[in-house]
């Protein structure tokens, strides 16, 4: 079973129990299933250069044997990519990007751009996505230039991709004076798409509802914000700026100004110590939320990385067993099937990040 972009790059596979995903950086992301728990792993180059043989053996054997297959023009193109050919997208992709560390799920297939690079805070001891880089904004011409090279980069699976992500963390944090003349150029070099980013709850504050309606207006539908936890021990605890009741406000900020929002909570962070408390101010803080449909709510599961490792060790944080874990996960999602029905629920797992 095989799936391909419109200019014959292939997306996924489904071999011996494993299936494949293909970044656009020829990256390969496997998974699958050994009793019972679901099993990860990247691919190294020379083992993704076996797997895009293997595909291309299956492409040219397809259309071999059956002369329908041999006169498809999907299949003619999937049988121009070479394995080298394709491992070597790496090149391109480095060229139009940055590294794109993280996105949300529902945006693996969205029209990445960057209009910042980096994290502007970049202190959360849970978070390493960004260590690698400084805080930066493009100008306007580097900018221009990065919307060209991600257009050729892209080519036929542009089809695919019908959302548009700011990027990196905290894009929105931009000023409107700089963010709405990017904006403008997005949706003039991919039109038809609707926008979003992220923003964290303290830089998002900064900008008026004036500023967020504006934003609207120009083409912005969705804001994800990382809320983590409702506790504000435990945010104070992981270094991230903000609080419960900042979070109350600036969500229901945004719902007014007309926008969707996608907001994160971490399941399991703070381990055992901060369990009891984060259960249950993280339940008041999504009570509270002004959620209607066409928002999101991720509940994603905590990867212990980081700092964050040598902070639990130095406080004595135990981990929380996977049991616990994911007894707070459906403890959320019942609450939020109680209280806001009309709300997606889905779970955020960063292990399964591909772009």
């Amino acid at each position: 079973m095989l799936s391909f972009e419109l200019d014959g790059r292939p997306l996924t596979w489904f071999s011996g129990g494993t299936l494949h995903k293909r970044s656009l950086a020829s990256q390969v992301l496997a998974r699958r299933r050994v009793n019972g728990s679901r099993e990860r792993w990247t691919l190294t180059p020379e083992q993704a250069l076996e797997q895009f043989a293997q595909v291309k053996a299956w492409v040219d054997e397809a259309r071999e044997q059956d002369l329908l297959l041999r006169s498809s023009p999907l299949l003619t193109r999937a049988a121009e990519w070479s394995p080298r050919r394709l491992l070597d997208e790496q090149a391109r992709f480095s060229l139009a990007y940055s590294p794109i560390s993280i996105l949300p799920p529902d945006q693996y297939y969205s029209v990445v751009v960057q209009v910042t690079r980096g994290c502007s805070w970049n202190q959360c001891t849970f978070c390493t996505f960004y260590r690698d880089r400084p805080f930066t904004t493009l100008p306007p011409t580097e900018f221009q230039a990065h919307l060209e090279q991600v257009g050729a980069l892209l080519g036929g699976s542009l089809a695919l991709r019908r959302s548009i992500f700011l990027a990196d963390g905290n894009a929105l944090m931009v000023s409107n004076a700089r963010l709405l003349p990017a904006l403008a150029s997005v949706r003039a070099a991919f039109p038809g798409r609707p926008v979003s980013g992220f923003v964290d709850v303290f830089t998002g504050q900064r900008k008026s509802a004036e500023d967020w309606r504006a934003l609207r207006d120009a083409g912005l539908k969705r804001v994800y914000v990382g809320l983590e936890t409702g506790h504000d021990p435990l945010l104070a605890w992981v270094n991230k700026p903000g609080g419960r009741e900042a979070s109350r406000q600036f969500v229901s900020q945004l719902k007014e100004a007309g926008l969707e929002v996608g907001v994160i909570v971490m399941t399991g962070l703070g381990g055992l110590t901060y369990a009891a408390g984060h259960v249950a101010d993280t339940s008041a803080l999504l009570e509270q939320l002004p959620l209607s449909s066409g928002d999101l709510v991720y509940l994603s599961p905590f990867v212990e990385h980081g700092p964050y490792v040598n902070r639990a060790t130095e406080d004595d944080v135990a981990p929380l067993p996977e049991e616990e874990r994911l007894t707070q996960e459906l403890h959320f999602r019942s609450l939020l099937s109680a209280v806001h029905p009309g709300v997606r629920v889905a779970r955020y797992d960063i292990r399964e990040f591909i772009y």
